[in-house]
């Protein structure tokens, strides 16, 4: 039962992934990843607030499996991201890559502690 929240979790995810990136880089352009940053720090957030509202009993380990595990998993991208940043330095875009690979982790761990703290006004 498990393996099958993580797998609709993940048929979710994947595709919203890449519509999110294709619908960004069509709006801004493909000079610098927006799209994954996007995914990447909304995936984040997502994962912030359900790993709280599980932590205060507000939301069960199965939906903590298709949310967090599947979704969320398969909304963010560690290896785009890395790839990214790789062909932002590789193209002679060193600022950019250092921006995406600071403001990426910094957004991304910023998010999730939104969001746990958004769960815990909620839930505690």
């Amino acid at each position: 039962m498990n393996w099958l929240l993580v797998l609709v979790g993940g048929m979710i995810g994947a595709p919203l992934r890449h519509l999110t990136d294709v619908a960004v880089r069509k709006r801004y352009g493909t000079d610098f990843p927006w799209g994954i940053l996007a995914v990447n720090v909304a995936g984040c957030l997502i994962l912030g607030v359900l790993t709280g509202a599980v932590m205060a009993g507000a939301a069960s380990p199965h939906v903590q499996l298709l949310l967090g595990t599947g979704l969320c998993g398969a909304l963010t991208t560690y290896s785009t991201f890395s790839y990214e940043t790789l062909r932002l330095a590789e193209t002679g875009s060193r600022f950019h890559a250092a921006a995406n690979a600071l403001g990426s982790v910094v957004a991304g761990l910023g998010a999730a502690v939104v969001g746990m703290a958004a769960a815990e006004a909620l839930w505690v």
